[in-house]
């Protein structure tokens, strides 16, 4: 494997990486990268977690002309969340070159300060079609001067029925430009896109040479109606620091989050019907302990980075092999054990012979009489969350939190979790037995010499 060091890359970006932490490529940026700074197409099957991100904004910022203020890099996403996770992960690789401006076009927020952060000008654009449609409609995003197309996860937004947006959008762009296409999947959709938009792409393809990760996976029969008790059982038979139980609609999230709630379980919904602020603060809450139980759709947990989850469930089986694939592939991943269950009606049998049909081994099926008698017992997450009303726009950074915290509030620096911060607002976790403590005295005291509002989510 090559180091970074061999793959041509600017002083500054070599520099960067080392900051970062990033000692090796992976083999997806070992092989995209040097055809990317070349200048070519490519096209590259890469999964979540494979260093993709990295891949394409590392040679979205070599290529990139600080000096020409216009956008010279287009990323479309799938989802909000995906999106988020993208512009951060460039917003870091970029922090060695001044004056970069990238910006994150999503619906689910009001467009107006959109169009101001765009009226000012921008370099990077990270966005999903609509939104990126409705900018181009209303001329609110000039792409004139674009060099590089990037579509992330782009068999996803092919699922989620895009096709017609990013035509209209890829219509709008020079013609002489760089598209790079990533997708998990190979189906015909992503060949024929491939085709229609890209010339002569350099194909990547890395053999996934990492263990087969360590999931011990097993399904239960259960009757119509059971779905709550059987869930609320299991939780409380392995008592796991996080997890997600995907569902097949919204309606199920919000009851199934109701139910165990109602039992004593700290559990969210994440779907779409929830506005970006809701759909922030869940994420947050569930990526800093602050909650133990996600309920989600499919769609809402595309592309969540949730670097440790214990156990992971199917609610009802998923309707095809590959999106089961992709729910169960969140647990045991970076060497560590995972659990993955998936509860089964009779009348949902024929999905689950069809997952049976596409493996080598039999289906481990557990005793569904057992799980169901064990009783309630609720884990208290180790974290509490604080909602500061104050953001990156009031120049809070977090180190005036942790400053405050650990400063006038007293707290010992271990009692502080994972912090949040977003434009207008920040979330910070705090350790359970000291949240109280926390919250009164930065009410009671300041955060960079002023007051702010605070409150426990």
């Amino acid at each position: 494997m090559p180091s970074f060091h061999q793959l041509e890359l600017s002083t500054a970006m070599l520099s960067t990486l080392e900051q970062l932490g990033y000692q090796r490529p992976t083999p997806v940026q070992a092989s995209a990268i040097p055809p990317i700074l070349a200048g070519r197409d490519v096209i590259a099957m890469a999964k979540t977690g494979s260093g993709k991100t990295a891949a394409f904004g590392i040679g979205l910022l070599e290529h990139l002309n600080v000096r020409h203020f216009a956008v010279q890099g287009l990323v479309l996403c799938p989802t909000r969340e995906l999106a988020d996770q993208v512009a951060k992960a460039l917003r870091e690789l970029a922090r060695s070159i001044a004056n970069v401006k990238i910006l994150t076009l999503c619906g689910g927020v009001a467009i107006g300060p959109q169009i101001g952060s765009l009226s000012h000008g921008a370099h990077l654009v990270v966005g999903t079609p609509g939104r990126v449609q409705d900018h181009l409609r209303k001329g609110t995003l000039v792409l004139d001067h674009l060099k590089t197309l990037v579509l992330d996860e782009a068999d996803r937004m092919l699922d989620m029925g895009f096709r017609d947006a990013m035509d209209d959008i890829i219509g709008q762009l020079p013609g002489q430009r760089q598209t790079l296409l990533f997708s998990a999947t190979w189906p015909e959709s992503i060949r024929t896109l491939s085709e229609q938009y890209q010339r002569d792409p350099v194909d990547v393809r890395v053999a996934d040479s990492e263990p087969a990760p360590d999931i011990d996976e097993q399904f239960y029969e259960i009757q119509p109606g059971q779905q709550a008790d059987a869930l609320a059982a299991l939780l409380s038979l392995h008592r796991p620091g996080s997890c997600i139980a995907f569902c097949t609609t919204r309606q199920q999230c919000d009851e199934l989050a109701e139910i165990l709630n109602e039992r004593g379980f700290n559990a969210l919904a994440l779907h779409g019907d929830l506005d970006q602020k809701d759909r922030d603060a869940v994420l947050v809450r569930f990526a800093n302990q602050s909650v133990a139980v996600l309920l989600a759709t499919d769609v809402a947990a595309r592309g969540l980075d949730i670097k440790s989850l214990p156990l992971v469930v199917n609610v009802e089986p998923a309707r095809d092999t590959e999106v089961h694939t992709h729910r169960v592939g969140r647990t045991g991943r970076a060497g560590e054990q995972g659990r993955a269950v998936t509860f089964c009606t009779p009348a949902q049998a024929h999905r689950v012979n069809r997952l049976e049909a596409a493996r080598d081994g039999d289906l481990a099926w557990g005793d569904t009489g057992a799980l169901l008698a064990t009783p309630d017992r609720p884990v208290a997450p180790p974290m509490r969350t604080l909602c500061v009303a104050g953001g990156r726009k009031d120049k809070v950074r977090p180190g005036d939190l942790m400053g405050a915290l650990t400063g006038e509030a007293g707290l010992p620096g271990d009692a502080v979790g994972k912090i949040d911060l977003f434009d207008f607002q920040c979330f910070v976790a705090i350790r359970s037995e000291l949240a109280q403590k926390a919250l009164k005295r930065l009410e009671n005291g300041r955060i960079k010499g002023r007051r702010f509002r605070v409150r426990l989510v």
